[in-house]
């Protein structure tokens, strides 16, 4: 690690280097983002190996790697820059992050739940008024650790739905919906709904998302598990855009918000029943850490995530 005669060494631009290649996993990436050439970057990069007395970025497989060690120092790195930010930045100015004139990478992890039209209407947004700013979006699974990327700096928002929002993020709630049930046109649900019963419910075929954590039952199922309830789930899938059109050709129950549900009323022969079963509703956030809190380009992302919600939610989209 660098001592006090290495402290002198240390540049900004070196730390934003850094931060920079272990979020990308890839030199040749890092180097695009920061307009910067490949081998000048490799060059900063040996610099920080000499410092830090460790690889930081190995091979793995057909990729690379970070290191624990470069893992460790990424949390202190974010924080560097967002302390230089808050120094230089202009935070306090409403100029502080122009839209227009921006050029830097923004990484989104969301669910596809919300709306169909969700992500589809951010960046159409994103790209109208910021045409030089580029969008990783990321896919919430049951696999992707959003707490320890939001932590480390790696994504700079996620959007979902959950009961209880992890208490040491910040927070901003979207919307919240009914909770409904999408079948097909010609299910007994339709058909005769007098008999579309709580016990009829749980006894039908579902289809449910993937748990976004491996323990995890997902809000609906633990909702019903508060209560004793269970249902049938014969269908699990990860691509949760998919399961309207499952639904149309079966008997399959899609229990999940009404906004996400009427996208489908038009396109394919679905319809929208009651829940038998009472929930709360299902409300959907954006999470970011401390990190980012004080970010003007991140506060701007953050309102237009909040807006296109608002617009979907109103039938503005």
């Amino acid at each position: 690690m660098a001592g006090a005669a290495a402290f002198d060494k240390i540049e900004l631009s070196l730390i934003r280097a850094f931060h920079t290649v272990i979020t990308e996993r890839s030199v040749s990436r890092a180097a695009l983002k920061l307009h910067t050439s490949q081998p000048a970057l490799s060059g900063q990069l040996k610099r920080l190996r000499a410092l830090t007395g460790d690889p930081l970025l190995v091979r793995a497989g057909s990729g690379m790697a970070p290191t624990a060690v470069a893992l460790s120092l990424m949390p202190a790195a974010a924080q560097v820059l967002q302390g230089a930010q808050a120094l230089f930045g202009g935070h306090a100015s409403p100029r502080a992050f122009a839209p227009a004139a921006a050029a830097q990478a923004f990484r989104v992890a969301a669910s596809d739940y919300l709306d169909p039209l969700f992500l589809p209407e951010l960046v159409a947004r994103v790209r109208a008024q910021a045409p030089g700013v580029s969008l990783d979006l990321l896919p919430l699974t049951r696999d992707y650790d959003y707490r320890g990327h939001l932590a480390r700096g790696e994504v700079d928002l996620v959007i979902g739905n959950w009961l209880q929002p992890p208490a040491e993020l910040h927070l901003g709630r979207l919307i919240s919906d009914e909770i409904v049930c999408l079948v097909g046109a010609d299910h007994p649900a339709v058909r005769s709904p007098r008999s579309w019963t709580v016990d009829r419910y749980l006894h039908s075929d579902h289809i449910a998302p993937t748990p976004l954590h491996a323990v995890g039952r997902g809000v609906v199922d633990d909702h019903l598990q508060a209560q004793g309830l269970e249902r049938r789930i014969v269908v699990r899938c990860p691509h949760f855009g998919l399961s309207p059109a499952m639904v149309a050709r079966s008997h399959l129950v899609l229990t999940t918000g009404r906004q996400f549900c009427a996208r489908y009323l038009g396109s394919l022969p679905v319809r929208i029943v009651r829940c038998p079963v009472e929930f709360p509703a299902l409300t959907y956030y954006q999470l970011w850490h401390d990190l980012t809190h004080a970010s003007a380009a991140v506060r701007w992302l953050r309102d237009q995530v909040r807006d296109v919600a608002r617009d979907l939610a109103g039938g503005k989209a």
